[in-house]
């Protein structure tokens, strides 16, 4: 029963080792590491199906993936492209670099070093979503950047694994056919896999958008909830599948864009809460597949060669990425969140090495290298997320060039000199301009109120000044940002962002920049909606109601008693 066997060794394992790894303050990935590495090929006693395990962990990749697709829009996507585009690119471009010349400087050949560097330049979409849900920060601006970072980074390694073959011959390698390295044959291969995804995406936005929430529809009308789990399954591992085997695209991406068009469906809360188990227990299962893959004799035998791995890893495509963010005029805290998700690899690696070790390109200990990279940095990948707020104070305590970089000036960071008067004084500050928000503020300008948006992503910032509205891009949380607003002459302030715990902090700068000033606010239950009350908030609004309708007749009665 090696199925059997299998998920029982894994799962029993990983949870005595991940509950170990948290008694000992550690991560609990680092358990299911450890799991791995205990039922691998390279230690004595029982050893898994490696085969086995390796699907079992894509599945729970699928399945996660899905379940970022739920969250994330299209709009979120279209509103991180200028960072997310060119940073994925230039940040894999300078990563592959580094990775193909410390292999070219340890002897191996060029071909070898391209995809080496390669593996070392993709992230681990499982390890990345894993660090933002635990830290809370999935929804929010920098998990939004980071999200479509890594799915622009999946898009290219799409392409890069249909192309190896031919960039392996145009590289010189005397194992690759002529026909691989004949410049018409790479074109008509880049056409062919861009008309692929292409059509998928398509046929995804156009008729799948339609087609799969109709039948969440039908489903729930059954009343049955195994049958809604069983379709939420069916849809997410059906249409990966499905894109893998009939485009050419990866079955994460598959799987995400499953998610993507299900999240326009009423019923997308219901299914990402039905398939929360399944995801969580399969994306055990990744983890656990990555510590079998590692040999712990690479450890002894190339001390020096899986460090300057690991350093690339962790440092040099987090300063690249950090550098990346910053010249684009995103503040400290987002270059250093993306920097900390991008810091290890993980499944497109392990997929990039073996296809070149099956071309004879790269040498036996290559695959060993990559593993013992994706190992540390995974392991140590928390740690580094919880250090991007002590850094940032520490670094902005220490260096007067990072708080001028931190406060540089920003066209968008402060209302036009241009703008009218009555955006200045006696007007509505909107934070957030998410779904609530966007209703809130169509509605208050349609009965002629006047608004100012304060919004962290500068995108959504630039597409309303565009469509000539007010609004300023910042985090509202801080003092500079709510000035910039005029929040010292606004009549009220309206918080839409869904998370309390970012409440909080709005609220008490604002009342210090503004004592007397009327609050509104979103609440995600009635014990936080007592806590933001005591907090100072004058109301709040909560799920069970129509949010936007209600923040706006309570906006508009606020806003008359001082008229």
């Amino acid at each position: 029963m090696p199925l059997i066997v299998t998920l029982a060794a894994a799962l029993g394992l990983a949870l005595l080792l991940g509950y170990a790894a948290l008694r000992l303050r550690l991560p609990a990935l680092v358990g299911y590491l450890m799991a791995g590495m205990a039922l691998g090929p390279h230690t004595p006693g029982y050893v898994a199906d490696m085969g086995l395990a390796s699907q079992l962990a894509e599945i729970g990749v699928m399945l996660l993936m899905f379940g970022v697709g739920l969250h994330f829009s299209v709009a979120d996507l279209m509103a991180v492209r200028r960072v997310a585009v060119p940073g994925a690119v230039v940040q894999m471009a300078v990563a592959t670099a580094m990775g193909a010349g410390l292999a070219v400087f340890w002897g191996w050949s060029l071909a070898g070093a391209l995809v080496f560097g390669l593996a070392l330049s993709v992230a681990s979409t499982v390890v990345l979503l894993r660090a933002l849900e635990a830290r809370g920060t999935l929804e929010s601006h920098e998990g939004r950047i980071a999200v479509g970072w890594l799915v622009v980074e999946d898009l290219a390694m799409v392409l890069v694994l249909v192309l190896l073959p031919a960039l392996v011959g145009l590289a010189g390698t005397a194992d690759a056919s002529a026909e691989a390295a004949d410049t018409p044959s790479l074109t008509w291969a880049v056409l062919r896999t861009l008309l692929a995804v292409g059509a998928f995406v398509a046929l995804m936005l156009l008729v799948g958008r339609k087609l799969l929430p109709r039948l969440l529809w039908l489903i729930s009308r059954t009343g049955s909830r195994e049958l809604f789990t069983l379709a939420v399954i069916a849809v997410a591992l059906g249409i990966a599948y499905g894109a893998s085997a009939f485009f050419g695209v990866s079955v994460a991406l598959g799987a995400f864009f499953a998610g993507l068009v299900l999240r326009e469906s009423e019923f997308s809360h219901r299914a990402a809460e039905e398939s929360l188990p399944f995801r969580d227990a399969f994306a055990v299962l990744f983890f656990v597949s990555v510590g079998m893959l590692f040999d712990p004799k690479v450890l002894l035998e190339r001390p020096l060669q899986v460090l300057a791995v690991t350093a690339i890893i962790m440092l040099g495509k987090s300063v690249a990425a950090m550098g990346l963010v910053l010249l684009l005029r995103y503040p400290l805290q987002a270059s250093l969140s993306v920097a900390a998700s991008l810091a290890q690899i993980g499944e497109f690696s392990f997929i990039l090495v073996g296809l070149g070790a099956s071309l004879h390109v790269l040498p036996p200990e290559a695959e060993s290298l990559v593993v013992a990279g994706a190992l540390f940095s995974i392991a140590l990948n928390p740690l580094l997320f919880s250090l991007v707020d002590p850094l940032r104070r520490a670094v902005l305590a220490r260096s007067a060039w990072a708080r001028s970089l931190d406060a540089r000036p920003d066209p968008l960071a402060e209302l036009p000199a241009s703008t009218a008067e009555r955006y200045l004084a006696r007007h509505v500050v909107v934070v957030g301009y998410g779904a609530v928000g966007e209703q809130l503020v169509a509605a208050l300008v349609a009965q002629d109120v006047p608004c100012v948006v304060v919004e962290q992503r500068r995108e959504r910032v630039e597409a309303l000044r565009a469509a000539g509205l007010q609004a300023v891009a910042g985090d509202a949380t801080e003092p500079e940002t709510l000035v910039q607003a005029h929040i010292h002459q606004a009549r009220l302030l309206v918080v839409t962002v869904p998370d309390a715990t970012d409440t909080y902090p709005m609220i008490r700068t604002a009342h210090t920049l503004r004592p007397e000033l009327t609050v509104l606010s979103r609440a995600p239950n009635e014990s936080e909606a007592a806590l933001l009350v005591e907090a100072g908030v004058t109301e709040t609004v909560q799920p069970g109601q129509a949010m936007a309708q209600v923040l706006l007749q309570r906006s508009l009665a606020q806003w008359a008693k001082g008229a």
